[in-house]
């Protein structure tokens, strides 16, 4: 084998990917994860992680994440910088063009490339993420106890963020850009009778106020141009996630939302459509998307490589 030849090529480098390099290298497969354009995933731009089991105090999500690299890296795994273009199969080995680095040659590809949260693209947003500004309620909800927060969108996930920062924050505004919203008929039903919950109809964000945390936001109306200012503490932008599988929808067949579809082998679960390519994480998750869950997604698909190899052998 030369170095650009492996038994397991791993793509995505947060909870999922590197899990499933764990498993993988602890088989004795030679194994490469490659990092992509945010490496570690998600939780690097979370401040603390407080849900994810061992750590009685919590944990930076950024320190979980380089600790977990490091994990790997001391097993024989190796880290490549790098983003994959494009995955395809001649006859029984796949080719993983990674931009820049040339053509991988591997058994088996595991696709742990996540999804990122889609923005309101406002001028502090990012930077004020971690200081306030939040794209998952269930990570930093309780941060918020008797706060004043507000929610953007108006779909299933919105409300049920909505209804969950109400259990810990003292008022919740429910920001959305139209007069009705999305979610379905039940959820409608149960959000209206919490009384923690105010709904900012037909208005968007137009300003994050603040510098080192949040402090208000300016809102305004998009039917009469009116613009308000609501002081706060937190934002939680839920207008959807993308999932990051773009360079594999020729490959693995897709859902309408883009996640990778599994479960199509009962041998297999992980196993996506192409036989030999598994699929772990938030690019497949479009349900809990929870570190831990994606880091069990991941062993799961280390160990379903591991048997795919070994039978190949």
């Amino acid at each position: 084998m030369t170095d650009q030849t492996f038994d397991t090529v791993i793509i995505g480098s947060g909870p999922a990917g590197l899990t499933a390099a764990i498993y993988n290298v602890r088989a004795n497969l030679k194994t490469i994860v490659i990092n992509g354009d945010q490496p570690g995933g998600q939780l690097t731009i979370t401040t603390v992680v407080e849900n994810y089991p061992g750590f009685p105090k919590g944990i930076g999500g950024f320190k979980l994440m380089m600790d977990m690299q490091e994990q790997v890296r001391n097993l024989g795994v190796e880290i490549r910088q790098g983003i994959v273009n494009k995955v395809y199969k001649v006859d029984k080995v796949f080719k993983v063009e990674l931009g820049g680095e040339g053509i991988l040659e591997t058994r088996a590809v595991i696709v742990a490339t996540g999804a990122k949260a889609r923005w309101l693209n406002l001028p502090n947003e990012k930077e004020l993420i971690g200081k306030g500004v939040s794209a998952c309620a269930t990570c930093d909800g309780m941060f918020f106890k008797d706060k004043t927060v507000a929610v953007v969108g108006g779909g299933d996930v919105a409300c049920e963020d909505a209804m969950f920062l109400s259990k810990f924050a003292s008022k919740v505004y429910l920001i959305h850009r139209r007069d009705e919203l999305r979610a379905q008929e039940y959820i409608k039903e149960k959000i209206k009778l919490d009384e923690k919950i105010e709904f900012v109809w037909n208005s968007e964000v137009v300003e994050i106020v603040g510098k080192s945390k949040v402090e208000s936001l300016k809102v305004k109306n998009n039917k009469t141009g009116e613009e308000k200012v609501l002081p706060l503490d937190g934002l939680f932008v839920a207008v959807g996630h993308d999932p990051a599988t773009g360079f594999v929808k020729e490959l693995v067949k897709l859902k309408e939302t883009g996640h990778i579809v599994t479960r199509v082998n009962e041998r297999y679960p992980s196993m996506t459509t192409c036989e030999g390519v598994f699929a772990a994480g938030d690019c497949v998750d479009d349900v809990y998307r929870q570190a831990i869950i994606a880091a069990g997604n991941g062993a799961e698909a280390g160990m379903d490589g591991e048997r795919w190899i070994g039978e190949l052998k």
